[in-house]
């Protein structure tokens, strides 16, 4: 399928079949394009959580506005940001890039000043609203990659998030919660799948200039 193609197939699956499982070739394929996703000068200050285990997600799923994607799915990737910002995070990606372009540290250390005065400018509520941000680059990722394929991937808000912090135990890692993907196959009883999209129309959404 082309990319277009892909996004007229994928749709926000209602239904999940339940027996069957994202194959582990393809589990990789997927945790490759969240890996590959764009963010924030580059920093990917967020933790994804991919939750097969049955039991959990069964705790999950009252915290989840009982849906049953959340049990239904092969997966559940749980997308976590930091509870604040630390410039050591900065630190660590120079480093990574250091060895990953093999660049002295000495060469980057302007663009990571650079990084801490502009992030540093900014109140904690900024802070938190632009790492709230940076998941769902990543989560489109998971979605094209998903629907490239054949694999459904639903993305969902509907979660108490601090329930989830403490069933997963995020608090102890300094992250919580951010948004959430079911990952699995359609049941051929999804009557959602064969509704027709409903979108804006391009001279609506689009003014050339």
């Amino acid at each position: 399928m082309d990319l277009i193609n892909q996004l007229e197939w994928r749709y926000a699956t209602k239904k999940f079949d339940s027996e069957k499982k994202v194959s582990p070739s393809d589990l990789a394929y997927l945790k490759r394009a969240i890996q590959l996703s764009p963010s924030s000068y580059g920093l990917q200050l967020y933790k994804v959580l991919v939750i097969e285990d049955a039991a959990i997600r069964e705790k999950l799923k009252p915290v989840s506005w009982d849906q049953n994607q959340i049990t239904d799915c092969s997966h559940l990737f749980v997308f976590c940001i930091p509870n604040e910002y630390d410039p050591k995070d900065v630190d660590e990606y120079i480093k990574l890039t250091s060895q990953v372009r093999d660049v002295a540290l000495n060469q980057l250390e302007g663009y990571g000043s650079f990084m801490k005065t502009k992030l540093g400018e900014q109140s904690a509520e900024e802070l938190a609203t632009w790492m709230g941000h940076q998941p769902y680059l990543a989560l489109s990722n998971l979605m094209m990659a998903g629907a490239s394929l054949g694999i459904d991937v639903c993305p969902m808000e509907g979660f108490e998030s601090e329930a989830y912090d403490e069933i997963l135990q995020l608090k102890e890692q300094n992250l919580t919660a951010c948004v959430i993907g079911t990952v699995g196959y359609r049941h051929q009883e999804d009557a959602s799948q064969n509704q027709a999209k409903v979108r804006k129309p391009l001279n609506l959404l689009f003014e050339d200039l």
